[in-house]
């Protein structure tokens, strides 16, 4: 088992490695594998990066995040600039239909709410405001409500595994549960399983795929 001193000198260095980050604008404290991140940064994106490096280090067992997202005063913007700001982002991302989302912004912290038809636009949407000076948090709001039937996203799935080469579409159960996609069946190869589930999370709607698919191992033969 590792000690907390172990798991703190793991997270500082992987504070270090990540290249926009300033490792010694957080401070970093183990207690019984829990790690508290502090200090300040310029960015939520920044805040997220941190948090992210502390989850990927071996024996750590919860991340409690006490880092703030500040700026100087004289680079301090006001939540209608902050606003503006945002509507600009979202405008000139082309993967986001920015007439469908509403934005908020109180003290720092943006709220997106609204309707989108793919999982990733709803993600793209949060990630395009995450570097903006001034944002303190998001508050992603924003529902996936597909326009297809759930008859026609089963038909799309389907149609994607037939494009693929490496996937044998006829091997492949789908079943289509309001937003959620259950896989079920055979493959012959853990790459054809990532291949099968990312066509899935490419549906309209999609929130969630479970995969009960199960890797073939093609039988050896063996000589005594």
């Amino acid at each position: 088992m590792r000690t907390d001193n172990q798991i703190q000198k793991d997270v500082m260095e992987e504070l270090s490695w990540e290249p926009f980050l300033n490792e010694s604008e957080i401070g970093v404290g183990v207690k019984n594998g829990i790690v508290t991140l502090s200090g300040i940064v310029d960015t939520f994106s920044k805040k997220l990066s941190a948090e992210k490096a502390a989850k990927r280090v071996a024996g750590v067992r919860a991340v409690a995040e006490d880092i703030q997202v500040g700026v100087s005063p004289t680079y301090r913007k006001t939540d209608t600039e902050i606003a503006e700001t945002v509507l600009n982002a979202l405008k000139w991302n082309t993967t986001i239909p920015d007439n469908k989302i509403k934005v908020k912004v109180e003290n720092g912290n943006v709220k997106l709410e609204g309707d989108v038809e793919w999982e990733y636009q709803r993600v793209n949407a949060r990630r395009a405001i995450e570097n903006i000076t001034g944002v303190s948090s998001v508050i992603n709001l924003i529902s996936v409500k597909p326009t297809l039937k759930a008859q026609d996203v089963h038909q799309k799935i389907n149609s994607a595994f037939h494009r693929n080469a490496t996937i044998d579409a006829d091997r492949i159960t789908v079943e289509v549960d309001g937003n959620k996609v259950i896989l079920s069946g055979k493959v012959r190869s853990f790459a054809e399983k990532d291949d099968a589930e990312r066509a899935a999370w490419s549906a309209p709607g999609i929130l969630s795929v479970e995969s009960n698919l199960n890797v073939e191992v093609p039988e050896m033969a063996f000589n005594d």
